[in-house]
């Protein structure tokens, strides 16, 4: 079976795997449990400076990466029959989400565009298919920090990179909550103890603690996650 790939193509190849290569990501880097390759967009500039972007049509303050030039560097790297999905960060694109995460891990990679300058030609983003996702409402100088947090979201999820098949399951928005707060040793800091339901060893009441708790912290600080409906007990 093929490795988990990442396709990246950017004015910074430098950049990558920067740190993909630590950790847990590192080390299933090195194992060849996944891949990645940077691809630099001004190889395909144009004339002696090999420029890769230009004034915008209408005027506007900024440059913006031209169609021609972009299009190239993904027919050269990314073939039509590429089954991976095609994706430009862009701070205009929809919302990262851990459903997003989960169905690209178990697939065969991403291909990233890192969007730079103003943005990019919207001719290309067309023609060649480019689905737009945005790391949050913010504006990065370039895609490529964002590009590092979509793939290290992915490739943690990619089987034998994390050390439990399970460690992940009740992480935040994996049950469309937040994740109940840990503890551990010691049992006192600060005036502060570990809760007794923690400390029972009834797996049941811990349980049902811990749900409560996802449920208590997601009204809190994300109401916007929580769907009634959906809310199921144990």
């Amino acid at each position: 079976m093929t490795a988990w790939s990442a396709s990246i193509i950017t004015l910074f190849p430098e950049m990558f795997p920067g740190p993909l290569g630590l950790s847990l990501a590192g080390e299933g880097l090195k194992r060849g449990l996944w891949h990645i390759e940077a691809h630099d967009l001004r190889a395909f500039g144009r004339g002696r400076h090999r420029a890769v972007d230009d004034t915008p049509a209408g005027g506007g303050a900024g440059m913006v990466l031209r169609a021609d030039v972009v299009a190239d560097a993904i027919d050269a790297h990314w073939p039509a029959d590429d089954p991976r999905p095609r994706l430009l960060l862009s701070p205009r694109g929809a919302p990262l989400t851990q459903a997003m995460v989960r169905q690209w891990a178990i697939g065969p990679g991403v291909a990233l565009l890192c969007g730079r300058f103003e943005g990019v030609d919207e001719r290309v983003i067309a023609a060649r298919r480019l689905t737009e996702i945005s790391l949050g409402d913010y504006v990065l100088s370039g895609g490529e920090i964002a590009a590092l947090a979509l793939i290290d979201a992915c490739v943690r999820l990619v089987p034998g990179i994390m050390g439990a098949s399970a460690s992940g399951d009740d992480e935040s928005f994996e049950g469309g909550l937040l994740e109940y707060p840990h503890f551990t040793r010691p049992v006192a800091f600060e005036g502060m103890t570990i809760p007794e339901v923690l400390r029972s060893g009834d797996h049941g009441r811990i349980a049902r603690w811990r749900r409560a708790e996802s449920e208590r912290i997601t009204r809190e600080r994300r109401p916007d996650l929580l769907n009634p409906a959906k809310v199921e007990r144990p």
